[in-house]
């Protein structure tokens, strides 16, 4: 779909923006690369907390960590999935409040 690849790429771009990855261009990274240690991008736990804060902002997510698995982080593609999830399933929540208080 032409809107995956584009939310791909915006994932891409905010990771080389915000990491400051400046040795690798948003194409460069693949939609598969593993993101944490080596083989990789090489990210850390740091670069994590960092992400996830400018994910928060950019995607208008809640992300709490007691609710995100490891494996949620592990590429470009799980990010996308992870924020769609959160995008649903918070979008959802916030309507239902509204619903039910104006009942």
């Amino acid at each position: 779909m032409a809107s995956d690849s584009a939310e791909r790429q915006r994932i891409k771009e905010i990771l080389v923006e915000t990491l400051k990855l400046e040795d690798i261009s948003p194409g460069e990274i693949g939609d598969d690369m593993p993101l944490w240690g080596e083989g990789g991008l090489g990210l850390d736990s740091v670069d994590a907390l960092e992400l996830m804060v400018v994910l928060e902002g950019k995607f208008g997510i809640r992300i709490d960590d007691e609710e995100i698995e490891p494996e949620a982080l592990a590429t470009v593609v799980h990010l996308q999935a992870l924020i769609e999830r959160l995008q649903s399933s918070q979008t959802g929540a916030a309507a239902g409040g509204e619903v039910s208080g104006s009942a």
